[in-house]
């Protein structure tokens, strides 16, 4: 009888046994460890900023290698396109490579853009500005669609005075041959242009 009772115990601990085997351990949660965490946004942030800061440096090198094909004037950068292009052509040639049209907003720029539109283009040659009144006739606004302080119009023919096209001539450009000065030209017509690049 002890036999057989020692049996039976054996047989209760080792189905309790198996039971205990086959039923898989409670796991523990898994805690986020802060530490590591914080570390990893640390390090993401690093990342960015380095990237950020590379980025800045690609556009400054570009700034560079364009001033020195072109001219700096006034915290801007001009490089003359010679090739003789429509005025949205032009412009979008320039926004392509990451500038605008230039737009003098003063008369020393204004001079020292005509100058350098003389040497490295011609004496007598036409640029395009970054100056229209496309939107509204006679509201001559820049390409970020803001109304141009500085004008220089060429007024010297009192029966026609600049600008004069009314709505057929709805585009700027600047003239090496009449001093700097501007005149209202068809937008369609070919002429040469000048990329601004705002340094940063």
């Amino acid at each position: 009888m002890e036999l057989r009772g020692v049996c039976v115990l054996l047989g209760a601990l080792l189905l309790v046994n198996c039971s205990l085997q086959q039923t898989p351990p409670k796991r523990k949660p898994v805690k986020k460890e802060t530490p590591k965490d914080s570390a990893i946004e640390e390090l993401q942030k690093q990342i960015n900023s380095i990237v950020e800061e590379l980025n800045l440096l690609k556009e400054q090198q570009a700034l560079q290698t364009v001033c020195l094909k072109g001219i700096k004037i006034h915290g801007k950068c001009f490089l003359a396109d010679p090739v003789k292009k429509r005025y949205h052509t032009a412009s979008e040639d320039c926004n392509a490579m990451g500038g605008v049209l230039g737009t003098p907003t003063s008369s020393d720029e204004n001079d020292q853009l005509r100058d350098y539109v003389r040497q490295s283009i011609g004496p007598d040659e036409q640029v395009w500005l970054g100056v229209n009144d496309m939107i509204t006739e006679g509201t001559w606004m820049d390409q970020t669609a803001s109304s141009i302080t500085y004008k220089n119009w060429d007024t010297s023919n009192t029966r026609s005075p600049q600008p004069d096209g009314g709505q057929s001539q709805n585009c700027a450009s600047l003239s090496g041959a009449a001093r700097g000065k501007w005149s209202d030209e068809n937008c369609r017509d070919e002429k040469a242009s000048v990329c601004q690049f705002n340094i940063v």
